[in-house]
């Protein structure tokens, strides 16, 4: 008894102590990493670990039943010792970072009905035993980066309900023998890589299945009848694939159906013309993006739909009047058709309208009166019909609407006063019609307003001074108007501003002082108007004008020295009374047509002077010219007779010091160590930076190669950016050659040799004579890089990329992908450099690297990374999508015309402000747009905020190999779906899907 009284005083622990299912949760914990301590209260001091965190446990048996960690942002591999928990039944890891694989034996859990594991980094293949489990109910290993067939055993699970794999890397064919789980309720097999293949017919036998999710799952042929078996399908989703032949008669026979999603496939024929009255329950229809033709079912447009999306196809005929009288329609999407006729009149009168797009076909008469009944419209966009009347003065009190597009049509009289100044509304489209009018001074409550179209119509008066008012005005386009009087002196309050064209119109006067403010400014074009005065200086500070216009007004005095400073595309002041010297740099003949019209100009440009001053002058060029001569022959002795000198210096002084050189070689090499240091003298110099320089050096055997100079105690740094990449003691040496002395990939630059002294390091490289691409694309050689070109360097560099990531072992992030480290061959075939940043990920090792330092260019750099320093592949992956936008748009990663966005962020809202146009390269041939737009698309997603949604490299290849094969499917615009989650997330919160 004195015994057991003094063992627990000494030690109470051994008396109240965690119980054995508290220790392996404990050992789960150790297990990750927990960077927001959501497992803090993990006390091992506790009896049991039924009051922890996501822990539930039996009330009478206190046996842990539950572990739900959904979205605690922990890593880590997979805790295999939760099959220890005899009593576990429910499982959730839900969107957290776990990075390994799956055990194969899941045989502990014979208890367990729900394991979710969806958005995680877990790779290799599917465990075959998973269907062993007796009691397992919902399965979903979705948006992971699982890869290989689907188990032959999945086929023989016993009450599985629910079996998500959506978002992962799988191959081989959809398998006919998930028709055999009979149980199923949701199969969710969504944007895999599966081969080429068709809907199994065997699908037909789950008559229990309420969800069938195969978007994008390379599916071809037609759809099986035996799917006219679902009658309890709820939600039918066979998007983007490649289905072909008629939109199947029994649909209508799917009762319950809520949502049916067939977008952007190669569907033929027409809708089914009866059976839609049996629907009740639908509420969401989406047929666009294929090849279907004739009209609107009458019984489709008299459900209580909620989304109707039919644009992209050759459908025709009016639009039923009864899709007017759905209480639930949010939703309407006819653009790119053949339909015509008038527009239902009471459109919106009963209906939550948000959205309405029914631009490119010919529907005729007025703008229905209540579009906006409800309240709620933010997008009304007709643009390119035959619409005719006013605009409905009831749209001038519709504040929710956020961007209208009603060009291209026949619209006429004044746009309502209050129309002007929604003060949501954020672009406002009106293009080639007949309005008239003034611009209303209500304009000043628009204060969201980024784009204002009006060109080509009838406006009139005064631009108002309350225009000066809008901070957020991107663009400003009112050409082909009959705007009169002074611009307003508040236009240079607007310092978003980036395109301001005018043209052809009546304004006078002179241009606003102080237009030096407009410091974003891209585009300046006031041609053929009344403008007078001189041109001001200040447009010289202009940094990022490329674009300036201002022929046919009455300018006068001399052209601006300080026009020198723009870096203009277009430059054009013809037919103004100009006078005096043409600036030296435009005086040239290529800029002729630019001048032409200015009686009072001069410069050496033929025909533009008067001949009376050659005479004068003719003696004083002469003698110019002799004494340029002497004194050049003079320079060019001295430089020689210097540079022979400089030579035997440095051969002298390198002769004492070759024997100190250590030569490690990677590949059979034709050259010594002495052959690389003869020739690393100035003349061969081809490049330098922070960490030393690199040479030129062509062997005597007649191959060159390229050789990098580092000094010792040298600190590296990105010389576009100022994110330090390494310490003092870090130069990148040791990890250039500890990576690219292992690597052989035909896209990853080969490294032969390296050579070390105690003061100096050399890495010998095969020689890329294009140089760097990100050299290439933004100098004035850019226009040697056409779209097949690009296309195809792109394709290299996602290839040397995908082999760091997916074929080393351990994985390899670069860390430092970017346009300057893609270097290019005599062929323009693309090679990934620069490994000096470069690390190994262990894929066994504790959760996401951590690294102690941002490695990385301004732009590049993915947003997690940047916030949390921790690395893995898909960091590299967000990189590479900035490259992706570099090729598509031709502009650089951080730019000053961007103001504090970056090249994602600029493309992201350029595309929604103003459409794919105005984010494309204008020097790419217009035939490759189609490709373009879809290379864009891939950029994007690999640039996703979040690393889940982002592709790996693999996959990335594929996608971009797809592109070049022509087979990928037409990319979803932007307002197009979202993945299936979308809904799931969107119907949880009871918003609108």
């Amino acid at each position: 008894m004195f015994l057991q009284i003094f063992v627990t005083l000494l030690f109470p622990t051994l008396i109240f102590s965690l119980n054995q299912e508290g220790l392996y949760l404990h050992n789960v914990k150790l297990g990750f990493d927990d960077p927001d301590s959501v497992l803090s209260n993990w006390n091992e001091h506790d009896e049991t670990p039924c009051n922890w965190f996501g822990i539930t446990c039996d009330q009478t048996t206190r046996s842990v039943t539950s572990l739900d960690l959904a979205n605690a942002n922990v890593a880590g591999p997979f805790p295999s010792l939760l099959c220890r928990l005899k009593k576990l039944r429910y499982i959730s890891l839900y969107n957290n970072a776990v990075n390994s694989t799956l055990p194969e034996d899941f045989s502990g859990c014979e208890s367990l009905e729900h394991l979710d594991l969806a958005q995680n980094f877990l790779v290799g293949t599917l465990p075959a035993s998973l269907p062993e489990l007796p009691n397992l109910k919902y399965l979903d290993l979705g948006g992971n980066n699982f890869t290989g067939d689907i188990p032959s055993s999945f086929g023989s699970f016993r009450q599985l309900e629910v079996l998500g794999l959506v978002g992962n890397l799988l191959d081989g064919t959809i398998p006919a023998f998930l028709g055999n789980i009979s149980t199923l309720k949701q199969l969710n097999l969504s944007y895999n890589p599966f081969s080429t293949g068709q809907i199994p017919p065997e699908l037909g036998n789950l008559t229990n299945l309420e969800v069938l999710w195969l978007s994008d799952c390379n599916l071809v042929g037609e759809v099986p009848d035996t799917l006219g078996r679902l009658k309890k399908i709820v939600d039918l989703d066979l998007a983007v694939n490649y289905l072909d032949g008629p939109i199947p008669s029994w649909l209508t026979e799917l009762t319950s159906a809520e949502q049916i999603e067939l977008y952007n496939n190669s569907f033929t024929g027409e809708l089914p013309a009866n059976g839609w009255s049996k629907m009740t329950a639908l509420r969401r229809l989406d047929v666009s993006m294929n090849r279907v033709t004739g009209t609107v079912p009458r019984e489709l447009c008299e459900l209580p739909l909620e989304s109707l999306n039919l644009y992209e196809n050759q459908m025709f005929g009016e639009l039923p009047q009864g899709i007017a009288n759905s209480p639930n329609l949010y939703e309407l999407r006819l653009f790119h058709n053949r339909f015509n006729g008038s527009l239902p009149k009471d459109l919106g009168k009963n209906s939550p309208l948000l959205w309405i797009d029914v631009s490119e076909n010919k529907f005729s008469g007025e703008i229905p009166e209540n579009l906006c009944g409800k309240g709620f419209l933010e997008e009304l966009l007709m643009i390119d019909n035959v619409l005719t009347g006013e605009i409905p003065a009831s749209l001038s009190e519709c504040r929710s609407l956020l961007r209208v597009r009603l060009a291209h049509n026949q619209l006429s009289g004044d746009v309502p006063a209050g129309f002007w100044g929604l003060p949501h509304l954020s672009l406002l489209e009106l293009v080639d019609n007949s309005l008239s009018g003034d611009i209303a001074k209500t304009i000043a409550s628009a204060s969201n307003l980024s784009a204002l179209i009006l060109s080509k119509n009838k406006f009139s008066g005064p631009i108002p001074e309350e225009i000066g008012s809008l901070e957020n005005l991107l663009d400003f386009v009112g050409n082909d108007n009959q705007f009169s009087g002074a611009l307003p002196a508040s236009l240079v309050m607007l310092g978003q501003l980036g395109r301001l064209d005018l043209h052809n119109n009546e304004l006078n006067g002179e241009l606003p002082s102080g237009i030096h403010s407009l410091k974003r400014l891209n585009e300046l074009n006031l041609a053929n108007n009344y403008l007078s005065g001189a041109i001001p200086k200040e447009i010289g500070g202009l940094s990022v004008l490329n674009y300036l216009d201002l022929s046919g007004n009455q300018f006068t005095g001399k052209i601006p020295m300080e026009l020198q400073n723009l870096k203009l595309n277009q430059l054009n002041l013809s037919n103004n009374d100009l006078s005096g010297d043409i600036p030296p740099l435009y005086a040239k003949e290529m800029y002729r047509s630019s001048f032409l019209g200015n009686a009072g100009l001069c410069g050496d440009i033929e025909g533009l002077c008067e001949g009376t001053a050659e005479g004068k002058t003719a003696g004083y060029v002469w003698l110019l010219r002799l004494l340029f001569t002497l004194a050049g022959l003079v320079f060019v002795v001295g430089v020689v007779w210097f540079y022979w000198k400089y030579k035997n210096f440095k051969k002298a002084k390198m002769a004492i010091d070759k024997s100190k050189w250590t030569l490690m070689s990677f590949h059979k090499l034709g050259f010594n160590e002495y052959e690389i240091l003869d020739a690393l003298d100035e003349d061969n110099l081809i490049g330098s930076g922070a960490s030393g320089k690199v040479y030129k050096v062509v062997l005597s055997k007649g191959d060159t190669v390229a050789v990098k100079k580092i000094l010792r105690n040298t600190k590296i740094t990105d010389e576009s950016s100022d994110i330090e990449k390494g310490s003092i003691q870090d130069d990148g040496f040791e990890a250039e050659v500890e990576t690219l002395g292992k690597i052989r990939h035909k896209n990853i630059v080969k490294l032969w040799c390296c050579c070390t002294t105690r003061d100096c390091k050399l890495l010998v490289y095969e020689y890329m004579p294009n140089g760097s691409l990100g050299d290439l694309l933004h100098s004035s050689k850019s226009g040697l890089l056409d779209w097949p070109m690009r296309y195809k360097i792109a394709m290299d560099a996602a290839e040397g990329l995908s082999y760091l990531h997916h074929d080393c072992a351990p994985p390899i992030v670069h860390r430092d992908v970017k346009s300057n480290n893609i270097l290019l061959d005599g062929d323009f075939g693309a090679r990934v450099a620069d490994f000096g940043v470069a690390k190994a990920v262990d894929a066994n090792a504790k959760g996401i690297k951590s690294m102690s330092v941002i490695a990385g260019s301004c732009g590049y750099i993915a947003p997690e990374y940047a916030y949390t320093l921790r690395v893995n592949e898909k960091s590299d992956t967000y990189s590479f999508g900035v490259v992706i936008l570099e090729l598509v748009t031709g502009k650089r990663p951080v730019d000053p015309e961007f103001g504090e966005k970056d090249l994602v962020k600029w493309v992201c809202s350029t595309l929604d402000q103003k459409g794919v146009d105005h984010v494309i390269d204008p020097k790419h041939d217009s035939c490759f747009k189609e490709e373009i737009c879809k290379v864009l698309n891939i950029g994007l997603l690999c640039t996703s905020p979040l690393p889940i949604n982002r592709p790996s490299m693999r996959r990335v290849v594929k996608m971009l190999q797809e592109v070049g094969a022509g087979n990928l499917p037409k990319a979803a615009s932007k307002d197009g779906k979202l993945t299936p989650y979308y809904y799931e997330e969107a119907s949880d919160q009871g918003s609108v899907a």
